[in-house]
């Protein structure tokens, strides 16, 4: 479940985030790890350091080594401190989308060798946004989610969740992006992803698939987040419905679908309840003018007494 994560040995570079969240209830502390892993590592090094999908292998930039990024996760009204030292061959700087606040330094390059820290101070935001890499091609791996929970003395204005899980569709590339790629056309990805999975679409045995697993009549908060350049995407899981509960980092009034129809960048949070015959179902993801689809899974993995 979640993102996939490759470790690593040898960088030609290193982005590192030192983050701070200040809250009247707590101090949160983070440390991200950006990375350009190598083309030309030592072979013993080479599996370790890159990543392989549609049966072919390619070197990313990542953030701690995985694509999707980490999630950082804070409370309403924190302000955060991100420290950037790029440490990598390219000028690099990241965006906070949906952050009401403006960020000073937010449209400025970190140039190789400098750091610089971002400081976000959260007003009324509440739920999901995320974060990315300024350019195409490096958003392209180069991307989180942001999430904003209540206050400690808050609750949600819906029925508590049993717990939430956060999805990030992704396309993937079988050439490697660079500067020159200032632009993504869309329908240009050799696929898409569910947090950095394939699924069992493209043809390759060993590509891998997500997998979210829940417990018969549990309630679960869904924070979905399309982070694919130029496409609108479908999402959507067999036989379940949702509850929109929140978008792009605010409450919004309660509407019932049987899927999300998501714009670029866009991110919805929604309810889904887990009330259907003990299984497993599949969840699916494709852009709307497209033929190519990624596929989960949703698994059951307990029974109720009342079945």
């Amino acid at each position: 479940m979640g993102s996939e994560k490759q470790g690593f040995i040898w960088l030609s570079g290193l982005l590192f985030l030192h983050i701070l969240a200040l809250s009247t209830a707590e101090v949160l502390y983070y440390e991200f790890f950006v990375s350009s892993l190598l083309s030309f590592p030592p072979s013993l090094f080479l599996q370790e350091s890159q990543f392989t999908k549609l049966c072919s292998t390619k070197s990313i930039l990542t953030v701690n080594g995985s694509f999707p990024g980490p999630e950082i996760r804070v409370r309403r009204g924190d302000t955060v401190f991100v420290n950037v030292h790029n440490q990598g061959n390219h000028a690099v700087s990241l965006k906070w989308e949906g952050v009401k606040d403006s960020i000073d330094g937010s449209n400025e390059l970190i140039q190789p060798g400098r750091n610089f820290t971002y400081e976000i101070e959260l007003e009324d935001e509440i739920g999901t946004l995320w974060w990315h890499a300024t350019s195409a091609w490096a958003a392209a791996t180069v991307h989180g989610a942001f999430v904003i929970l209540p206050a400690a003395n808050e609750d949600y204005p819906f029925p508590a969740p049993t717990s939430d899980q956060t999805i990030i569709l992704g396309e993937w590339f079988r050439e490697e992006l660079t500067e020159a790629n200032q632009t993504i056309a869309p329908g240009s990805a050799d696929a898409y992803t569910i947090n950095g999975h394939p699924g069992e679409t493209y043809g390759c045995s060993n590509d891998t698939t997500y997998e979210m697993q829940v417990d018969y009549e549990g309630l679960y908060l869904v924070r979905v987040i399309n982070a694919i350049a130029n496409e609108t995407m479908v999402f959507g899981v067999a036989s379940h419905s949702f509850t929109i509960v929140g978008q792009s980092g605010a409450y919004s009034r309660r509407s019932f679908t049987n899927s999300l129809t998501l714009a670029p960048a866009q991110v919805v949070d929604v309810l889904l309840c887990a009330n259907q015959n003990v299984g497993h179902y599949y969840i699916t993801a494709r852009p709307s003018s497209g033929a190519h689809i990624t596929n989960g899974i949703l698994r059951y993995t307990t029974t109720s007494s009342l079945i």
